[in-house]
């Protein structure tokens, strides 16, 4: 990544933090992912915030592209799982399955993918499909 398209993320994340909207954010994150057609972490985010913003089949697409560049970050399965669910698709447990494993291994991915969770509920608090993942995360038998 460019430092001009790093930058370009880095402001796109403080703005989502600063609670912008999200379809404000769509067209920049879609911007980023454009320059940067290999970024998977980018592709992450557009997905999230085609989720949000109730574009399920969009989520999907950008969400497989992410977890196609990079299978390794639990976020990227996270949100390929969610817009499964969203779009009445097959193949959900593999990814949460995946996603289960990192968060094991490592307590600050854990918590970084718990606050996430609880972010996405704070913005869309009727998301059953984010509720269905928490609980699978938090109780994967």
């Amino acid at each position: 990544m460019t430092d001009s398209v790093a930058t370009a993320f880095d402001q796109g994340l403080e703005r989502y933090k600063q609670g912008e909207s999200v379809n404000t954010l769509i067209p920049y994150f879609k911007d980023i992912c454009d320059r940067a057609p290999k970024n998977a972490t980018a592709w992450a985010c557009l997905a999230w915030l085609y989720l949000l913003a109730d574009k399920p089949d969009r989520a999907l697409k950008a969400a497989q592209k992410s977890v196609k560049i990079d299978d390794r970050p639990p976020q990227a399965r996270i949100n390929l799982a969610l817009a499964i669910l969203d779009t009445g698709a097959k193949g959900v447990r593999p990814h949460i399955e995946a996603a289960l494993q990192m968060m094991s291994l490592d307590q600050d991915i854990h918590q970084d993918i718990m606050e996430n969770i609880e972010d996405g509920l704070s913005r869309k608090p009727d998301w059953k499909s984010l509720q269905r993942v928490k609980n699978w995360l938090l109780s994967p038998e």
